[in-house]
């Protein structure tokens, strides 16, 4: 086992590369695919913003001037990437007399452990991206404490946060009514750029009550014998032309219980993520990648130092457009 700290397991490339092909189970915004994501040179990004909305023209005499059309009143909208940095050690004392399974030898063995550590890191990060993830569809990425802002998306863009009462624990609801109110303010905040649907995400009571209201349960009790009735209420569904999906909560990461989120899908480059580089020599401009790791020795080589790190930006580009639902009113 002498010098198995000094092998090529524990350079930044081969840390890089084992980290990136840890496979994660999927995280549920993650795996919608909602979020385009590439990899950029530098540590910010600009998202230009167009004021300009599309105008009719008028009908004028033939021969006569034409409309003027200006150019377009572009602004640039700044934002620095996020850096989220976690760390891990492998020791001198978990490495020594460790027996090679099979057909392994030594090195391979020290692999294994090197990456169950970076397993752990990869998660822990992941967790991350998803929580940044549904704070872009809240119009809100803020940091791990849950208070500091990261992006405020609606201050930064200039626009306020449209909102829909749902009423649902009034039986007389109508709530059809109140899933056109969603369509129709998404279209609003779209200037009339298509998409092709409508996804909410569920808080735990905001759910409950929605799968319990007598509209939604009458439409479903006539739908096929009840069928959606027999599933299980967890499932997802679609209803006054939405689809309705229950967020499920892990820690910090959720949706509050008595709210829901509804955004468009279809929409070009509505939510974008962007990973920069790594703070390494080695990755000075070039593409950003989801994850890197690297390794430093401790002292007195007792053994190394493991870190894991991603600086990526996850953005809604067009916030007016993701649609804050309560389940009775605004608190």
């Amino acid at each position: 086992m002498a010098g198995v700290f000094d092998s090529d397991i524990f350079t930044l490339s081969s840390l890089t590369a084992a980290i990136n092909e840890v496979q994660y189970v999927p995280s549920q915004i993650g795996d919608m695919g909602a979020f385009e994501a590439e990899g950029i040179s530098t540590t910010s990004l600009v998202i230009e913003k167009d004021g300009d909305k599309l105008g009719l023209v008028e009908n004028k005499p033939r021969g006569a001037p034409g409309t003027v059309v200006g150019g377009d009143k572009r602004t640039g909208v700044s934002f620095q990437t996020a850096h989220l940095p976690t760390t891990a050690t492998v020791l001198a004392d978990e490495v020594q007399n460790v027996r090679a399974f099979g057909t392994e030898d030594s090195e391979q063995a020290v692999q294994t452990i090197v990456n169950r550590r970076l397993a752990k890191m990869a998660q822990r990060i992941d967790m991350t991206h998803e929580y940044h993830r549904i704070g872009a569809i809240k119009g809100l990425v803020l940091d791990s404490d849950g208070t500091t802002e990261l992006y405020n998306l609606y201050q930064t863009f200039g626009v306020t946060q449209q909102t829909v009462a749902m009423s649902l624990g009034t039986a007389t609801t109508d709530v059809q009514g109140k899933a056109l109110d969603i369509h129709e303010k998404i279209e609003e905040a779209l200037d009339g750029l298509s998409y092709t649907g409508v996804t909410v995400l569920c808080g735990k009571s905001f759910w409950r009550k929605f799968i319990t209201h007598k509209t939604v349960k009458d439409a479903y009790d006539r739908w096929q014998a009840g069928a959606r009735l027999r599933a299980d209420p967890r499932e997802a569904f679609a209803f006054g032309g939405i689809f309705w999906e229950r967020y499920r909560a892990g820690g910090p990461v959720k949706i509050a219980d008595g709210e829901a989120h509804a955004f468009p899908q279809g929409v070009l480059d509505l939510f974008i993520t962007r990973f920069a580089p790594g703070d390494y020599m080695d990755t000075v401009n070039t593409l950003g990648l989801p994850l890197y790791s690297s390794s430093k020795m401790l002292d007195h080589n007792k053994g190394v130092e493991l870190e894991a790190q991603s600086n990526p930006a996850h953005l809604c580009t067009r916030p007016k457009a993701c649609i804050k639902l309560y389940e009775d009113t605004a608190t």
